[in-house]
């Protein structure tokens, strides 16, 4: 018997892994995050399957529902919204599960910035302009932020920023960044990323408030100067003159001979 925590994508049905699908067919007992992760997917749960919505229990009644299934030899899916490294509340329920002796195993998903990014048609990392994307999030009543993680903070880095849990808290996240990225800074703003309903609001720091009434979660903020860069220099990688183990260029190139055939 094994726990199979699930990443189950941001909200499109069909943005899951293959191994995640399979994983969920093959499981008598699905216990999904039903706030978040769609009831398209409960679909490839096998007929007969016991599935619980998660979102009305507390931790214990969770582990008492994967105890249950152990003690009876049943394999279980443990579905989260977007990847589980991130925000999922994972991790206290491996503690758990550790502690009970209960396998498990993960499998990840898309992440919900991923998403997002995709549907902006944006890469959130260009040459001369941002090479790293900070995940992070305002505080909140579930989880404080530590002293060092703040905005301003990751702000001073010049990096691209995907904001998470924090539409309700935008007033707070415009006054924080301003100061280091520029009331001209882009913005976006990606309400339920991939669903059938996605919503996306482009904007500056300066503008995006007013273009995000009635927007109050499931949304996330990305802001950077990358989301609307277009003069940035193209990368090395593809440039012809770039010497590299799969192009050799030029009378000595550093790795001789290791074209693919």
């Amino acid at each position: 018997m094994t726990v199979n925590f699930i990443g189950a994508g941001p909200g499109a049905a069909d943005l899951i892994t293959l191994r995640g699908r399979d994983l969920i067919a093959a499981c008598p007992v699905c216990l999904y995050a039903g706030s978040l992760v769609p009831p398209a997917l409960l679909s490839h749960c096998p007929q007969g399957a016991r599935i619980v919505n998660t979102a009305p229990l507390s931790l214990d009644d969770i582990i008492a529902e994967m105890q249950e299934a152990h003690a009876r030899g049943l394999d279980v899916a443990r579905l989260h919204s977007g990847d589980l490294s991130i925000w999922s509340a994972m991790g206290e329920q491996l503690r758990r599960l550790r502690g009970l002796d209960i396998p498990y195993r993960i499998t990840p998903g898309v992440p919900a910035f991923a998403a997002a990014a995709a549907a902006l048609e944006a890469e959130l990392t260009l040459p001369g302009v941002a090479q790293s994307v900070v995940l992070t999030r305002t505080p909140g009543r579930a989880s404080a932020m530590p002293a060092g993680e703040t905005l301003a903070n990751f702000a001073r880095t010049g990096a691209t920023l995907a904001i998470h849990l924090s539409i309700h808290a935008l007033d707070r996240v415009i006054d924080d960044l301003t100061p280091h990225y520029g009331a001209d800074c882009p913005v976006a703003v990606v309400w339920r990323a991939s669903w059938p309903d996605q919503k996306l609001i482009r904007a500056t720091l300066a503008t995006v408030a007013a273009q995000t009434e009635g927007i109050d979660r499931t949304a996330l903020i990305l802001v950077g100067p990358a989301l609307a860069a277009d003069g940035f220099d193209d990368s090395r990688l593809y440039a012809a003159g770039y010497d590299r183990r799969y192009r050799p260029t030029g009378p000595a190139p550093r790795f001789p001979g290791t074209v693919p055939e």
